[in-house]
């Protein structure tokens, strides 16, 4: 018996452990690290007509561009307190690396564009919005809430890995990972 609590107490902190080097943007390998053998396999998305943004298409993460990418969603109020700081982040690295939010609502279907983008509007989103509605892209990510951010540089490795609020320091930060400084 003790044998076993023993088992599980020491996966418990292996589990604990790593999800404190993710939330501290300490990337592991396995999760596309520094030393990760292979890029993030790119995925085509929708984007929305919003402010900043436009009808259309964007691969992601972009072809040999850095790419910051942030998973929202409209009914998250974490994701609406930290709009602020993203939009700041955006006004100071914006130029630099493709910016790029995404929500896996079903855009179209049980949430219209037009409510994606009013939302967007409301909390000065200025960048490209994208909708993740079959959750591939957030699957190669592994994300497992909202917010949660990844910065990938221009090969396709994400370098900075993150989830919950974060102020614009933290953010510029996780992107100047992905743009190698």
């Amino acid at each position: 018996m003790r044998r076993r609590h023993l088992l599980a107490g020491l996966a418990s902190v292996g589990a604990l452990g790593g999800a404190g080097a993710v939330a501290t943007g300490n990337v592991p390998a396995a999760l596309g690290g520094e030393d990760a053998p292979e890029p993030v396999e790119p995925v085509t998305l929708q984007t929305v007509d919003a402010p900043g943004s436009r009808d259309g298409e964007v691969t992601l993460p972009a072809p040999d561009r850095p790419t910051f990418v942030d998973f929202f969603a409209t009914w998250c109020n974490p994701c609406v307190e930290q709009m602020p700081d993203l939009v700041e982040a955006h006004d100071r690295l914006g130029d630099e690396v493709l910016f790029v939010s995404v929500t896996p609502e079903d855009v179209g279907g049980s949430i219209s564009a037009e409510a994606v983008a009013d939302w967007w509007r409301e909390n000065d989103g200025d960048w490209l919005v994208a909708a993740d509605t079959t959750a591939e892209l957030a699957a190669r990510l592994n994300v497992g809430g909202y917010p949660s951010a990844r910065a990938i540089d221009a090969t396709g490795r994400v370098r900075w890995s993150t989830a919950g609020t974060h102020t614009t320091e933290e953010f510029v930060a996780g992107i100047e990972r992905a743009l190698d400084r």
